[in-house]
């Protein structure tokens, strides 16, 4: 049905990108030339609702202990997916010849003070952990503490000079505890992304902007809509250990810190200023910081261990014998939070069944089909199940940074992280939407199967840049995420948003992220179907997909394909 369609398709191309028509040609050959025994539809087949349903069933249940980073169930879970790249015939495609692409992780569990207190104006103010603050140490250090540090108000804490932006203004804030709000300036769709938020809206960013200014420590104001999830989130994602990659060169805060919204505006107040008005004013670009008057100390001892966690690799070699240094590459992260504060029923395993069991499921049923087919696809296929995104998207990220393909030979990266487990939809949302020529393609994928394709529909929650995908785009591989769609087969409009507003509110992070028997694995199938007949028209396709001319990522693709010229010629 869907390569009739292809086929079809082939027939009469509307005008486009020339690549495009090329990936679409290429889609239709995988079936045309399989032969009689098993085309590409047929291999299709092999992407089932059964097969997924065991693998999310195995590594979310209890014995893996929520999968977290350097664990005994980090361990199992590596161990339990190389079994079944191996049982696909996929070849093992790290460095060393293995499964395992090794990366050390540096353990920071910092001791919680109970309050944190301060001073100015002739007042006094004393927050309480957990409800109203988390804080951690910054630095690798066994030791992370604030020494009378001068409180500043910084507005969103962004400096980017592409949309004239900096809310620094070129002020001395070393040794300062720059207070910031989260996200990135909303209100004007052509200033940033308007509401579709980015890189600059994350905490990551946020972090690692307030350190280079020589900060002492960062506080950021948390709200449910600016982040994209409630505090409770915050609670349990930023307490016991944090890992993060061993530390570079650069510049680091000793304090990292999240307030609630409510304790920002009784701190503000101290200053005799207004929070509502603050924000007002950094919403300019004229805006300066605002020395707030304020000091603070606080002090905490910090925990450091060092384990290793791994990116699994598993390789389907390509056919073309010019092509097959290239590669599509399949991501989606084998993590989770591992055990940690426990909730209301006791339960302290973060299981992480839909985040992220399900995205793995998706692509080792992708890879299951890709090897059923008679021939290899032209290019090769490296299926990624990469480690510690819940830290900050650390695996792929190491990654990115030691490939075992060259940036400038990876062709594209479909990235699967969550799936739809409430059913079919009419639609699929395609995070990354309107930035490379990846587009098409998906689109005419997507109306062979009768559904539409639309754009981030929680684009206020940053969700490009909260994924692993986001690690690939930055050393210019045109990089996409799959996601659940909103309009459902025979429900209501609201139905869609309603089921994944109520996960992020009640499961996402929490102990409660645990496979039901209820779930449907009927979106999945259609969605990991999307994904593979997409992974094969550019796998087969003549040229790899660009990205669209003036996109962030564009310049960083230029140099990779630059470097892969220049390795030619020597």
């Amino acid at each position: 049905m869907l390569v009739a369609g292809l086929a079809a398709c082939s027939g009469e191309k509307a005008p486009q990108d020339e690549a495009v028509a090329q990936s679409e040609d290429a889609a239709v050959e995988v079936a045309d030339e399989a032969g009689p025994n098993l085309t590409a539809e047929q291999a299709s087949k092999e992407i089932t609702g059964d097969y997924m349903r065991s693998i999310v069933v195995e590594i979310s249940d209890d014995r893996y202990e929520g999968r977290g980073p350097g664990s005994e169930g980090d361990a199992m879970a590596r161990a339990y997916l190389a079994i079944r790249m191996e049982e696909l015939g996929l070849e093992p495609a790290a460095e060393d010849g293995s499964w395992e692409q090794p990366f050390d992780l540096v353990g920071v569990n910092s001791s919680q003070p109970d309050s944190w207190t301060f001073e100015g104006h002739g007042q006094s103010l004393t927050l309480k952990q957990w409800d109203q603050f988390i804080v951690g140490g910054g630095i690798q250090e066994p030791r992370a503490e604030l020494d009378g540090a001068e409180l500043v108000f910084v507005g969103y804490g962004i400096q980017a000079p592409e949309y004239d932006w900096d809310d620094y203004k070129g002020v001395d804030l070393t040794g300062k505890v720059l207070v910031m709000m989260n996200n990135d300036p909303d209100w004007d769709p052509e200033l940033f992304g308007g509401e579709t938020r980015l890189w600059y809206g994350r905490w990551d960013y946020k972090y690692l902007s307030a350190a280079r200014q020589g900060a002492a420590g960062a506080i950021i104001i948390h709200t449910s809509p600016s982040a994209g999830y409630p505090f409770q989130v915050v609670q349990t994602s930023w307490t016991g250990v944090q890992f993060e990659l061993p530390a570079g060169d650069e510049p680091r805060s000793q304090v990292k810190a999240w307030v609630t919204e409510d304790s920002a505006r009784e701190l503000i107040a101290m200053a005799g200023l207004d929070l509502d008005e603050l924000r007002e004013a950094a919403y300019n670009r004229d805006f300066q910081p605002v020395p707030l008057g304020i000091t603070t100390s606080i002090g905490m001892d910090v925990e450091i261990t060092r384990v290793q966690s791994a990116n699994i690799l598993g390789l389907i070699p390509g056919s073309d014998p010019e092509l097959k240094d290239e590669v599509v590459i399949y991501t989606a992260h084998h993590d989770h939070l591992g055990i940690g504060t426990p909730n209301e029923d006791g339960d302290v395993i973060y299981n992480g069944a839909m985040d992220n069991a399900t995205g793995v499921a998706q692509v080792l049923a992708i890879a299951k089909a890709i090897k059923a087919l008679p021939e290899a696809p032209r290019r090769s296929i490296l299926v990624n199940l990469v480690g510690a995104e819940e830290q900050g998207l650390l695996g792929s990220e190491y990654y990115a940074a030691n490939p075992t393909f060259a940036p400038g030979k990876i062709a594209a990266n479909l990235n699967y992280d969550g799936g739809n487990i409430w059913g079919h939809t009419h639609d699929v949302t395609f995070v990354g939407l309107g930035k490379s020529t990846v587009d098409e393609i998906v689109t005419m994928i997507a109306e062979e199967q009768g559904r539409v394709v639309k754009p981030d529909q929680f684009s206020d929650k940053g969700y490009f840049y909260r994924s692993d995908q986001f690690s690939f785009a930055k050393i210019g591989v045109p990089a996409m995420y799959l996601d659940t769609g909103t309009d459902f087969v025979d429900r209501p409009p609201e139905w869609g948003r309603e089921q994944q507003n109520h996960y992020t509110e009640v499961n996402y992070h929490q102990p409660t992220d645990e496979y039901d028997p209820s779930w449907t694995f009927d979106g999945m199938v259609d969605d990991a179907l999307l994904g593979y007949w997409t992974g094969l028209a550019i796998a087969n396709a003549d040229d790899m997909p660009t990205w669209n001319a003036g996109e962030e990522f564009e310049a960083a693709r230029i140099e990779a394909l630059k470097a892969v010229e220049n390795a030619v010629e020597d």
